[in-house]
């Protein structure tokens, strides 16, 4: 009986539930954006959705300027990156608008200084 030897750079046939594969380096960056659009979608609170969307933009900018990739492919992957910058500026200008209006509506609790004492 005959088995081919496992190597290192391949992983084994039959360990399927182990998350650990070699991909080069832009596949690895392709496979990992794709895994943050799906974490983004399925996010519970929007303080982690922006720190996904934040790092899917910037993701999608070092594939876009990646070699190895068509021109084709790096058009549309620049497109989204546009798509996903605009996105997450976006949300944080409506965050900052939700913050400033929270802290207009606060009272003030501070009584102005007197310019003389008595």
């Amino acid at each position: 009986m005959s088995h081919a030897p496992d190597t290192p750079d391949t992983p084994t046939s039959g360990t399927h539930c182990d998350e650990e594969y070699s991909l080069p380096c832009a596949e690895a960056l392709l496979a990992g954006t794709l895994a943050l659009m799906t974490g983004y979608v399925q996010a519970c609170c929007d303080s982690h959705r922006d720190a996904m969307g934040s790092k899917i933009a910037a993701n999608l900018q070092m594939l876009a300027d990646a070699q190895g990739f068509t021109p084709h492919f790096r058009t549309v992957v620049w497109s989204l990156q546009g798509r996903w910058d605009q996105q997450c500026k976006a949300r944080q200008d409506v965050a900052a608008s939700a913050a400033m209006v929270a802290a207009e509506q606060r009272p003030v609790l501070w009584h102005t200084a007197p310019e003389a004492v008595q």
